[in-house]
C-alpha cells in the first residue's frame, strides 16, 4: 500500500494541477473515483493482468466509465492520455490510491475535511447536521460528512477525520473493559 502511494502522488499532482487550472476539481475527483471503480471490477482486473490484453483498449474502457462518472470532464483527451499512460505503464491498479491522494490535495484547497461517522443505529439528518456544526468549529473547516451504518458497533458511534478517531461506541467500551479484566 506504501508503495502504491508513492506511485500514486505523482500522478495526482499532475492531475491535481491540471484540473485546478480548468476548474474541474470535482469533475477529475469524479473521474478517478469511477475508474477506480472500474478497474476494481474483477472480470475488468483479469483483462489487464493479461499480457494478451491490448492496453489501449483497456483504457479506453475505463475512460468511458471514467467520463459517465464525472458527467464529461472539461478535456476528455486528457483523461484518455492519462488512462493510455497508466496503462502502458502497468499502473492503472494505483487508481484508487490516485484519486485518495488526489481528493487530499483538494481538500486542502478547498479548505474542508471529509470525517466519516460510523453508528450502530440511522442517524437522522438534524443530528448529522448538529454533529456537522460541532466539527466545522473544532477543525475550523468545511466538513465533508459520509455516513455508515454499522450494527457491530452495538450502540454509539466512530467519528474519522483523516488520522483522527473520535471512538465513542459501546464495541470499544466492552473491548477495552474486556482487557483491563484480563490484565
Amino acid at each position: 500500500m506504501a508503495e502504491n502511494i508513492g506511485i500514486a502522488r505523482p500522478y495526482a499532482d499532475a492531475v491535481f494541477q491540471l484540473a485546478r487550472e480548468s476548474g474541474q476539481l470535482k469533475a477529475w475527483s469524479d473521474a478517478l473515483h469511477g475508474a477506480a471503480v472500474a478497474v476494481a471490477d474483477a472480470e475488468l482486473a483479469r483483462l489487464i493482468e493479461d499480457p494478451k490484453t491490448n492496453t489501449a483498449q483497456v483504457a479506453g474502457i475505463v475512460a468511458d466509465v471514467a467520463r459517465q462518472a464525472a458527467g464529461g470532464v472539461a478535456d476528455a483527451a486528457q483523461l484518455d492520455n492519462l488512462l493510455k499512460l497508466l496503462a502502458e505503464n502497468g499502473r492503472l491498479g494505483v487508481l484508487a490510491d490516485i484519486a485518495a491522494q488526489f481528493d487530499k490535495l483538494k481538500a486542502e484547497v478547498e479548505n474542508s475535511v471529509d470525517v466519516v461517522l460510523t453508528a450502530a443505529a440511522p442517524v437522522d439528518a438534524a443530528q448529522q447536521a448538529k454533529i456537522t456544526a460541532a466539527l466545522k468549529r473544532r477543525f475550523g473547516r468545511e466538513i465533508n460528512l459520509h455516513f455508515k451504518l454499522d450494527e457491530k458497533l452495538i450502540g454509539g458511534a466512530r467519528l474519522q477525520a483523516d488520522d483522527l478517531v473520535i471512538d465513542g461506541s459501546i464495541r470499544t467500551g466492552l473491548d477495552k473493559m474486556a482487557s483491563s479484566l484480563t490484565n
